[in-house]
């Protein structure tokens, strides 16, 4: 094949490549836990996603590197771990309608919290460092400290144990194969969030003066558009995004510490470097994969888990230096 084939398919041989790969571990299990490992890393995937997405939405329009932005998705973890503790006999409830009630009760209020700290941070310290990696980094990184400091100040230093809806527990049996419920919903809220993401961008004025702003943020302020304000939404919306990526993972691995995270910003640079700065596509198709890998080879080499995620953020970048996709594809 040409090297020219090659560089204008390749984002389809890329992702060609990695489905083949994901049906590699069929040969080393049964079909059982190879749909369980699957679901799990979909749902894995999906969480990042939530969290991968506000990054890359903020790193792709406003060209700001947040190192505080793992720590929103703690905040949006213990947020939903007070109201759940607040709201104890609906979460106890043996009601699917209850515990939904009180999951969408956590999810407003995580967003709502989390999108006015992410308010404060954009006004108060990344306004002030536009245009300057550098300082992004130092400042932010001071915002992560703050902000971690603050979580121990509110709730307490130990880990806790984050409360789960009833209706939320448990699994199906499905042909002799079981699927645990959470991950379903998971993988249901991840795809909601995409839809509506992707809606606003593509179907509303709002959204495309987002994406003229990914391309050419000089030409939208040209045109009368209050940029710095758009910054401002979006950075409270990638904040968001990231609070409900933790309130996710939190009632996936069922506790909340300060430093939950640290791991997932990792995992949230590595999609958002596959998928291509400001693509919610990008960040939904790099989260899958990172999602899947993780799990097929935590399963089958431990040791290799997050090294492999690695590997094949080089090896895509190797083949398409800016990601998977483009901004705005």
């Amino acid at each position: 094949m040409s090297e020219s084939i090659i560089k204008n398919h390749s984002r389809e041989l890329t992702i060609a490549a990695a489905i083949a790969l994901y049906l590699l571990p069929l040969l080393g299990m049964d079909m059982t836990t190879y749909l369980t490992l699957t679901i799990a890393g979909v749902a894995m995937g999906m969480m990042i996603f939530l969290v991968a997405s506000g990054m890359s939405l903020i790193f792709g329009l406003m060209d700001v590197i947040n190192f505080a932005h793992g720590v929103c998705f703690a905040w949006g973890a213990y947020v939903a771990f007070s109201v759940f503790n607040y709201f104890d006999k609906l979460v106890a409830a043996d009601s699917l309608l209850a515990n939904f009630m009180v999951f969408l009760i956590a999810v407003a209020a995580a967003v709502i919290v989390v999108g006015i700290v992410g308010i404060i941070m954009e006004r108060v310290l990344i306004r002030k460092v536009y245009g300057s990696h550098l300082f992004q980094i130092l400042i932010t990184f001071g915002g992560m400290v703050v902000l971690r400091e603050l979580i121990r100040i509110i709730w307490g230093p130990n880990d806790e144990v984050m409360p789960i809806p009833l209706k939320f527990q448990g699994n199906w049996n499905i042909f002799d194969i079981i699927i645990l419920k959470y991950p379903i919903y998971a993988i249901l809220l991840g795809l909601m969030v995409f839809i509506i993401i992707q809606m606003v961008l593509k179907r509303t004025k709002l959204g495309k003066i987002v994406r003229a702003g990914v391309e050419n943020p000089d030409m939208v302020q040209a045109m009368g558009h209050n940029i710095f304000l758009m910054f401002t939404g979006v950075f409270a919306v990638g904040t968001a995004l990231a609070a409900i990526g933790g309130l996710a993972m939190a009632i996936f691995s069922v506790q909340v510490y300060p430093d939950m995270g640290d791991a997932y910003l990792i995992f949230a640079f590595i999609v958002v470097i596959i998928g291509g700065l400001g693509s919610i596509t990008g960040s939904l198709v790099g989260a899958l994969i990172v999602g899947l890998s993780y799990n097929y080879v935590a399963y089958l080499l431990p040791p290799l888990a997050v090294g492999v995620n690695i590997l094949i953020m080089v090896i895509i970048l190797l083949i398409k230096p800016t990601g998977l996709f483009a901004a705005g594809k």
